[in-house]
């Protein structure tokens, strides 16, 4: 019995179905190679001889990028997801919030070529490569980001500099970021009284107020108390002889 498909490879098939450019058809031929890049999927498929197939998706541009980052950062929880290596199925609503669907909507969005005869399109190396690329996304999700323009490491990347660099929440609060006074952050300046630093001040407390607090002392000397006999010591420290 065949496992079901995990949610992120059953979305791309639902996606690429409902717009006509992956048929319910077996592919044909060998997938000998796959590459991914930004908005496009080069393979090679040898069915008695090599046949070249490319798929061809929009890439979003880097305002486009800058602005998805930007509303994945707001959320706090696809963030930790993210940064720990899974993709959540949240993450494509964001991408509809700011009007970039993730997955085509139309057939016009997507180019499909294979370098043999065949009249139909898809042809079946087309829906060969499909059955890999379906098998691509299953073991890494961030396969669909990658053909709209960011692979995982980019992405990742851009999502720790935004929280590095992250604005105050406060637009009220002019505190600098993290990373404008990280060569200060643990210099806490000279130390008070010292090379000309006032002096911080307090509530004057008796020179032997600490004897009056620790419990009486379990041995005596010559029969007298301890704590007496070290009143003295702490009178000369203090400076009262």
């Amino acid at each position: 019995m065949t496992e079901p498909l995990p949610w992120w490879p059953t979305r791309f098939i639902r996606a690429s179905t409902a717009i006509g450019v992956l048929l319910p058809a077996p592919g044909q031929g060998r997938v000998v190679s796959l590459a991914v890049g930004a908005g496009r999927v080069d393979a090679e498929v040898q069915d008695g001889r090599p046949h070249q197939v490319r798929i061809g998706l929009t890439a979003f541009g880097k305002t486009d990028w800058a602005a998805i980052t930007h509303a994945l950062a707001a959320k706090a929880s696809l963030t930790v997801q993210l940064l720990g290596g899974e993709l959540p199925r949240d993450v494509e609503q964001i991408f509809k919030a700011v009007r970039l669907p993730l997955f085509p909507s139309s057939a016009r969005e997507v180019s499909l070529d294979c370098t043999c005869p065949a009249a139909e399109v898809p042809c079946g190396h087309l829906n060969a490569v499909f059955t890999e690329l379906v098998a691509r996304v299953a073991d890494d999700p961030f396969t669909v980001l990658a053909l709209r323009g960011r692979d995982r490491e980019a992405l990742l990347e851009e999502l720790k500099n935004r929280l590095i660099s992250a604005e105050p929440l406060d637009p009220d609060d002019r505190s600098p970021a993290l990373t404008g006074v990280m060569d200060s952050y643990f210099d806490c300046g000279p130390a008070p009284g010292l090379g000309g630093a006032a002096p911080l001040h307090g509530p004057r407390t008796a020179f032997d107020a600490l004897l009056d607090q620790v419990p009486p002392f379990a041995i005596t000397a010559d029969g007298d108390d301890v704590a007496e006999l070290l009143r003295p010591v702490y009178r000369a420290l203090a400076g009262q002889d």
